[in-house]
């Protein structure tokens, strides 16, 4: 039955913002939906307010709105930066709020990272449902992670960096100095999508399936799961964005995780072992805008 009260969801990712409207994550309007190319944070939020507020005129007044926005962002709502980005090296978003602008929708606003709230999605409706806890991981531009137990995702001082943990090196990829501007070879200087491009000069999804760089970036990653499954204990990691190529990564992903464990955890005698508990977003591209939606629906509650 279609709720009385309007959303609004906001990915605001590193090359795109998607906007979407909606009564919830299954039932948003047929002219609810706009893509925005991540440009200058001034006419990148100019046109985000355009869309909403094309859409109440037609629709009505939104009874809250969630962000789903890539990091680092100041998630503290005693802080009195709270919805600004911080640090980053894309040009221009560095201590830009992305909450004031939207302030004059009159309306409650939720603001998450891009991971958590795809983390949440997963976690309640995609491929964690039934289940206590799970971890997301993108892999694109950036690389970031989110982990959901319960119904809550994880925050701190900050929110999981797990993109900027050390990795050991692949003995066949010890010449490359990695793209990261704080870490140099962290794990998004060596794995992201601008790494793969900088290190093959191509994106991940064009490497041939023998390149040895799809093993490569799925032993970087694999490191990654086998520290998110050691130190969260999570009971599905979900791996997405544009590296990971629609899930063809994620055999190299199962196998270095698996030799990086040694045994020591019981995936394997679970049922479907790595195949099930390494998988790919259920809700595939929607993941961040289904998240938003449910940080929007929450905000409406609060």
């Amino acid at each position: 039955m279609r709720s009385k009260s309007l959303y609004g969801a906001i990915e605001a990712g590193g090359t795109k913002v998607v906007c979407a409207a909606g009564y919830g994550p299954a039932d948003v309007l047929d002219d609810g939906r706009a893509m925005i190319p991540t440009a200058a944070p001034g006419p990148t939020f100019a046109a985000v307010l355009e869309f909403f507020e094309r859409v109440t005129r037609k629709h009505g007044a939104l009874a809250g709105i969630g962000i789903a926005a890539f990091g680092p962002v100041d998630l503290d709502r005693r802080s009195p930066t709270w919805g600004r980005i911080l640090a980053t090296p894309k040009p221009g978003w560095s201590d830009f709020s992305i909450a004031a602008p939207l302030e004059r929708l009159g309306c409650p606003v939720a603001i998450d990272t891009d991971v958590n709230a795809a983390a949440l999605a997963e976690a309640t409706l995609g491929a964690g449902t039934g289940l206590g806890s799970l971890a997301y991981v993108t892999v694109g531009t950036g690389i970031g992670g989110g982990i959901v137990i319960g119904d809550r995702a994880i925050r701190g001082m900050l929110h999981p960096e797990m993109g900027h943990i050390r990795v050991q090196r692949d003995p066949r990829d010890t010449g490359f100095a990695g793209v990261c501007p704080f870490h140099g070879d962290c794990l998004e200087g060596l794995a992201s999508g601008p790494a793969v491009t900088a290190r093959w000069q191509t994106r991940a999804e064009h490497l041939p399936e023998s390149h040895p760089g799809r093993e490569v970036l799925g032993g970087y990653l694999g490191q990654l799961a086998a520290t998110i499954a050691l130190m969260v204990s999570c009971e599905r990691i979900v791996f997405g964005g544009g590296v990971v190529s629609g899930g063809r990564l994620l055999p190299s992903i199962r196998r270095s995780a698996s030799q990086w464990l040694g045994g020591y955890l019981p995936i394997e005698a679970r049922a479907g072992g790595f195949e099930r508990y390494i998988t790919a977003p259920a809700l595939g591209d929607f993941s961040g805008t289904a998240g938003a939606f449910l940080l929007a629906m929450k905000s409406a509650r609060a």
